[in-house]
């Protein structure tokens, strides 16, 4: 097969830096090493900066403080420890994964997708991190990370993290917020240990309704008294046991954008209910209502509306499990195969929120007919399940194959996904183009 580039904007470093050299220098470099110190030259120490380059710079002492080496700038900057992600904002930083990059069974860190509401903790001391248990708790609990693996059992899964916004940029009207296409979304191995065994040693009381989290990440604002995001879960959802509370992916740590030393993970919801940088998990007797947990963040209205439709605050329910969902991982779209040999292999992952995949089709005629894929089962509840196929095109020409997940409840993937003004859960069926030439 031959593979035809499709066409990708990207930030580049001459964009970041102009906006915010200090958080450019963070976002790409990982940390600022002296707060006093500012742009890119001052930044970045001369051995990451010769090791970006590709060598050592003889005249380095001669380069002005700020300035850009033209080699980097004339590429889209790139996270340190990601690979391919495309970036959607930088401040925040938010990015997100192609999908013929999130073909392995298993996500690999450097291409699980970034969503951060705030800033990260700028300085991150494993040894010294603590977890505060409390609220509608007999006993309040505070834990190292030290504490939590000996104490409670560790164990490893490995489940899905979506971005409530993952396919945003499919609506019309456009809604506001990070156009996202279809990479928000992952299935690393997480190591950790359940939130609800956790829950269970401080003892949650009868009035317990809902969970609120909270972390280390700040507000954009700088302002000490705001929060970027605290969300949570109902205490149903927080005892189920494949909810973790993680210090691992993928057996080593964190990335620092996916959370390190210790978040959540709740599969199956919006990841904004995983929160990174976990410090605190307070047991409520209402219905939280912290940062983005009100109003329209996180929620869509409880009834069909018209595009571009307004709606009260009142009239939002928040998202709990996610709908059911498909990608396409191999080939990648633009793909051009042989005419004198027009079979190609189609291959993805779907899930399904807190429900399972029970089959997936593909269509290369536009959605006339359909043929079922093989589907394998989830390694364990709350993983993706992986789907393929073999496809032969009739004759040259240009071909979509969609493929259309449907749950164990009977719900399959829509062609066009139900508008809803904050642009969340778009679960119409995935695409890719493949010309036979």
């Amino acid at each position: 097969m031959k593979k035809t580039e499709p066409n990708q904007t990207e930030r580049n470093l001459f964009e970041l830096y102009a906006e915010d050299p200090t958080e450019a220098d963070r976002i790409v470099f990982g940390r600022v090493p002296n707060a006093d110190r500012r742009g890119f030259l001052k930044g970045a120490g001369l051995a990451t900066m010769a090791a970006m380059l590709g060598g050592f710079i003889p005249f380095h002492r001669n380069m002005p403080a700020g300035m850009i080496p033209v080699a980097l700038a004339e590429e889209a900057f790139s996270i340190e420890g990601k690979d391919g992600l495309v970036v959607l904002n930088d401040r925040p930083l938010n990015a997100e994964t192609p999908a013929h990059l999130l073909d392995d069974a298993v996500t690999p860190t450097d291409r699980h997708f970034i969503r951060n509401n705030g800033l990260p903790p700028e300085t991150v001391d494993v040894d010294s991190w603590t977890l505060t248990i409390d609220g509608e708790v007999d006993k309040p609990l505070e834990l190292s990370i030290a504490d939590l693996k000996k104490q409670f059992e560790v164990v490893t899964l490995q489940l899905q993290l979506e971005c409530g916004g993952n396919g945003r940029a499919g609506f019309e009207p456009k809604a506001k917020g990070n156009q996202w296409t279809v990479g928000a979304i992952g299935c690393s191995k997480w190591t950790g240990v359940r939130l609800a065994d956790v829950l269970k040693a401080a003892g949650v009381k009868d009035t317990a309704v809902y969970t609120a989290n909270f972390g280390a990440d700040t507000h954009l604002s700088g302002q000490a008294d705001k929060l970027p995001i605290s969300r949570g879960v109902p205490i149903a959802k927080a005892m189920n046991p494949y909810n973790l509370i993680a210090f691992e992916q993928n057996g080593a740590p964190m990335h620092p954008m996916n959370g390190h030393p210790l978040r959540l993970v709740i599969p199956g919801w919006p990841g904004s209910c995983s929160h990174k940088w976990l410090t605190r998990v307070q047991i409520r007797d209402q219905v939280h209502d912290g940062a983005k947990m009100t109003g329209s963040s996180y929620r869509v209205p409880r009834y069909p509306v018209a595009p571009g439709q307004e709606v009260p605050d009142e009239d939002f329910v928040i998202i709990e499990s996610l709908p059911v969902k498909s990608l396409i991982t191999y080939p990648e779209s633009g793909t051009e195969v042989s005419s004198s040999h027009p079979v190609a292999l189609v291959r993805g992952h779907a899930w399904a929120g807190d429900n399972k995949v029970s089959k997936v089709e593909i269509s290369t005629d536009f959605g006339s007919t359909w043929t079922e894929a093989s589907l394998t089962e989830p390694v364990n509840d709350f993983a993706w399940q992986h789907f393929s196929a073999d496809v032969r095109f009739p004759m040259a020409g240009y071909y979509e194959v969609w493929a259309r997940a449907t749950d164990d409840q009977g719900r399959a993937q829509p062609f066009e996904p139900a508008w809803n003004p904050k642009g969340y859960l778009n679960n119409s069926i995935h695409r890719v183009a493949v010309r036979v030439v």
